[in-house]
């Protein structure tokens, strides 16, 4: 599967107050950076996309995470 590192397109930008790992938002200007590999992916997936360590894996707009304590949401704007 082919790796686009997605800050040479976007600024990322936390988002505050930090959502519960309970209940992580969705949408088309939000990602989620893994925090044990560093990598982006966007919270809703049309393509299929996976984090290099696996915690973020998904397709067809479904994004599976096995472990959202390690996942920290951002939002994207084009540079």
């Amino acid at each position: 599967m082919p790796s686009v590192d997605m800050r040479k397109i976007y600024k990322f930008y936390p988002i505050e107050p930090a959502p519960s790992p309970d209940s992580l938002p969705t949408g088309g200007d939000l990602y989620y950076e893994c925090a044990d590999c560093g990598m982006i992916v966007l919270s809703v997936p049309r393509i299929k996309t996976a984090c290099t360590c696996g915690n973020l894996s998904g397709h067809s707009g479904k994004l599976n995470v096995k472990d959202a304590t390690k996942v920290k949401v951002v939002r994207g704007k084009l540079k």
